[in-house]
């Protein structure tokens, strides 16, 4: 499986770290192929590097201005010209969406993935590992909508969260 994830390009604490090496393992060690934004920096870099040496394959689709932090041991790397290509390149690599703690970008890529499923452009699972609770507003902010009637499909068809890295396999298993 080709799996995109969304995550953080600074350098976290191991209340992050750790899950995110965990995380890494597991899809490496489970033939998947990570498609990520082709960083070598922070818990990005970190993320390949686990996937790598636990047998995985890597796709990183990077952006222009950011070519000079790639990650130099991918096993393709695409270059585009801006954000808004990298993302949708991204998406169109992956056959599910994984989503790791991270900043503003990782809040854009997120919101736009449902976006365009709630749209029916794209019927890919969308998982959020919510470590250490990272996610909760966001998640609370997801079930108001739901439950005011924002969305036209229901919470769970558009995005599950799991507390634990196995939690997501089983998720995209299910």
């Amino acid at each position: 499986m080709n799996i995109c994830v969304f995550c953080s390009a600074y350098s976290l604490d191991d209340r992050y770290s750790v899950p995110a090496a965990e995380f890494a393992r597991l899809l490496g060690e489970g033939g998947h192929t990570l498609v990520w934004g082709g960083s070598n920096a922070g818990l990005m870099g970190l993320l390949a590097d686990g996937v790598k040496e636990a047998g995985g394959r890597l796709v990183g689709i990077s952006v222009e201005f950011l070519k000079h932090k790639a990650y130099d041991g991918a096993d393709e790397l695409v270059t585009t010209a801006d954000l808004a290509e990298r993302k949708a390149k991204l998406l169109a690599r992956a056959d599910a969406v994984v989503v790791l703690v991270g900043g503003l970008g990782t809040l854009d890529e997120v919101t736009e993935v449902l976006e365009l499923k709630k749209h029916a452009l794209h019927d890919k699972p969308v998982v959020v590992l919510d470590t250490e609770g990272f996610y909760a507003g966001l998640r609370t902010q997801l079930e108001r909508m739901d439950a005011e009637g924002f969305l036209p499909r229901p919470l769970g068809e558009l995005i599950t969260f799991a507390d634990a890295p196995a939690q997501v396999f089983e998720q995209l298993k299910g």
